[in-house]
């Protein structure tokens, strides 16, 4: 921590860190949870009386969002207006105790409240501060709004998923949103570290969320540069797949099996009894193998839906296959390795009881695990922050919140 009055570290990765949470909803608040998962302590700075968006989504449980409770856990929360020059002031405070700031308003907004970077930074040259957006801080499409589905579509991936007889289909959950807290927390940290390594100052960070989603779209760029290539939606079957499909087994559930080495195939084949597949020259390679993949799924369909279960995941074992059960949530939390691993957590939450989620990830075998606390009511802690931190006296918040600045 580079202030003096900091928090001092302890025994966690991160201990000793502080970050200033503005973000709303998932890519910028998942950003700074990620970081209190590992011990930093985070901020977060929610509009008085209403608090972030996310908290009036759902579902709910005896009026408990669970949204929030999975995304904004081992958080303190504060309540401040920043539109009012009362709560402008307060948050300049704040940063100057900060080592990190995260926000995800629409690009413009900050500069709006007098609270841009050039005054942040004013007021703490080594602050980091990250900016995501819908479509970055600069381009013609700057000021757009920006949300999950709209950088999926954006960033090219929607066009690629689905069926090519049906329109495009979204992912199942708020996968922009994810890769861009995930892309943000990796980017605060290097920003830290070249900070605190090599006597960096603070600066800025500029992530569009479309550009979270281009950056993991494997070979799609190249091959449209070089190859003229435009891909188009293939349902489950993919370029890197052959054999490879979504099949179905004899206890009607679907299982996912893929294989792309030539080794591999050549042990499908042989737990199959396809010796004839080896002496074929149209599967001697993979891209070989792709030119027929439609008449290989259909062939390890047939063959999978004819196999009892248990020998057939027994028989995939023993060939060192790659496969998997397309899991409900049912089957997650009823699986024996799930549970083995403690990759669900029940977090205690004190108004609703234990509540499961997602716990740590990931994991790091020679330290004990941080335990997670629960996502805090709006304004929790406002006395401990406003007080503690910034020295505030009792009348002080008092007043400010009766006129609704936190």
């Amino acid at each position: 921590m580079m202030t003096p009055d900091g928090i001092q570290p302890g025994p966690h990765m991160l201990s000793g860190l502080r970050i200033l949470d503005l973000g709303t909803m998932v890519a910028g608040p998942v950003a700074a949870t990620l970081f209190a998962d590992f011990g930093a302590e985070v901020i977060k700075v929610e509009v008085p009386r209403r608090g972030d968006t996310v908290r009036d989504l759902g579902p709910f449980v005896d009026g408990q969002c669970l949204y929030w409770s999975v995304e904004n856990r081992n958080k303190k929360s504060v309540t401040l207006d920043l539109r009012r020059p009362e709560g402008r002031d307060l948050l300049l405070q704040l940063v100057e105790h900060a080592d990190a700031l995260v926000e995800n308003f629409r690009p413009g907004t900050l500069e709006k409240w007098r609270l841009g970077w050039d005054t942040l930074k004013a007021r703490n040259p080594k602050l980091i501060m990250l900016r995501i957006s819908g479509f970055g801080q600069s381009g013609p499409y700057r000021e757009r709004a920006g949300y999950d589905r709209i950088a999926l579509a954006f960033g090219g991936l929607m066009g690629i998923t689905g069926f090519p007889d049906r329109p495009p289909v979204r992912i199942g959950t708020s996968i922009a949103d994810y890769q861009s807290a995930i892309l943000g927390a990796f980017s605060l940290m290097m920003a830290i570290y070249h900070r605190d390594m090599h006597g960096g100052e603070g600066q800025q960070i500029d992530l569009a969320m479309y550009e979270s989603i281009i950056r993991f779209t494997e070979v799609l760029v190249p091959a449209y540069d070089r190859l003229g290539t435009v891909r188009e939606r293939r349902g489950n079957k993919h370029f890197a797949a052959a054999p490879g499909e979504h099949f179905r087994t004899s206890d009607g559930r679907y299982m996912i099996l893929t294989v792309s080495a030539d080794a591999g195939f050549q042990r499908l084949a042989q737990v199959m009894g396809r010796a004839d597949w080896l002496a074929d020259p149209r599967f001697a390679t993979h891209e070989q193998r792709w030119q027929h993949v439609d008449e290989l799924n259909a062939a390890l369909a047939a063959w999978i839906e004819a196999q009892p279960v248990e020998q057939l995941c027994a028989s995939l074992d023993e060939a060192r296959l790659a496969y998997s059960f397309i899991y409900s949530i049912e089957d997650i939390m009823n699986d024996p390795h799930y549970q083995a691993r403690g990759t669900i957590a029940s977090v205690p939450d004190p108004h609703i009881g234990p509540v499961k989620m997602a716990g740590v990830i990931p994991k790091f075998p020679d330290r004990a695990e941080k335990p997670i606390e629960p996502a805090p009511d709006l304004g929790q802690h406002n006395a401990a922050i406003y007080g503690d931190l910034l020295g505030m006296s009792e009348q002080d918040l008092a007043t400010l919140a009766e006129a609704g600045v936190i």
